[in-house]
């Protein structure tokens, strides 16, 4: 069996401000950093093998934070890299809401079935996620790895352990600098813990109350 530790990265002014990212490099903001520092803390009690982070910044650095704590370095899984959003990229939501009201809807009502022009699929991202996923946990049997990504793509990855097509996208929230935990082994998936953020509740930011 391995544990899987499945993080949400910390917060970014692009977070704040509503702002689609994708494989845009945003760095975390203050309260990001203090968000990292708070599930560093968090985390200690577990005996973490592993730290994997997706490549873009706002993943490595709250990583690093948390593999610092525990004396590790980070490994790099392009496996996680966030969901590339095409023309949304660098555009506030607000701002496609009214351009593309019919796309944006869809968005809304059949995740499942949009694909973005110049980016890629939830379908897409299902199928990286797991394959980078079961590598790394052929590779730690017995242990505890920690996984840091982004909300499209923990979002899809938990659907996927939990049997859920990529339609039941929306009814799973992955707050920034979240932690979920899972169990594998050859039985499957057993969810342990999911979107907790009990280690936030002292950071001075706070949590965004907005899926987003």
């Amino acid at each position: 069996m391995v544990k899987v530790m499945l993080v949400r990265h910390g917060e970014t002014d692009w977070n704040r401000e509503q702002v689609f990212r994708g494989r845009i490099d945003v760095e975390l903001n203050r309260n990001g950093r203090e968000q990292a520092r708070a599930l560093a803390e968090a985390t200690r009690m577990f005996q973490i093998d592993a730290v994997y982070s997706s490549p873009l910044s706002r993943s490595l650095e709250t990583a690093r934070i948390v593999a610092e704590a525990h004396h590790l370095d980070v490994k790099i899984a392009q496996g996680f890299v966030d969901f590339h959003y095409g023309d949304w990229q660098g555009l506030k939501h607000q701002e496609v809401k009214e351009k593309l009201p019919d796309l944006y809807l869809s968005w809304h009502e059949s995740p499942h079935l949009v694909q973005i022009s110049g980016g890629e699929s939830l379908d897409d991202v299902r199928r990286r996620s797991l394959k980078e996923l079961k590598k790394i946990v052929t590779e730690h049997e017995g242990g505890t790895v920690m996984i840091v990504s982004h909300r499209v793509v923990n979002k899809v990855l938990l659907c996927a352990i939990m049997e859920l097509d990529n339609s039941h996208f929306w009814r799973l929230r992955q707050d920034n600098c979240c932690l979920n935990i899972f169990e594998c082994s050859e039985d499957g998936y057993t969810i342990c813990l999911l979107n907790d953020i009990c280690h936030l509740r002292q950071t001075g930011g706070g949590v965004l109350e907005a899926d987003f």
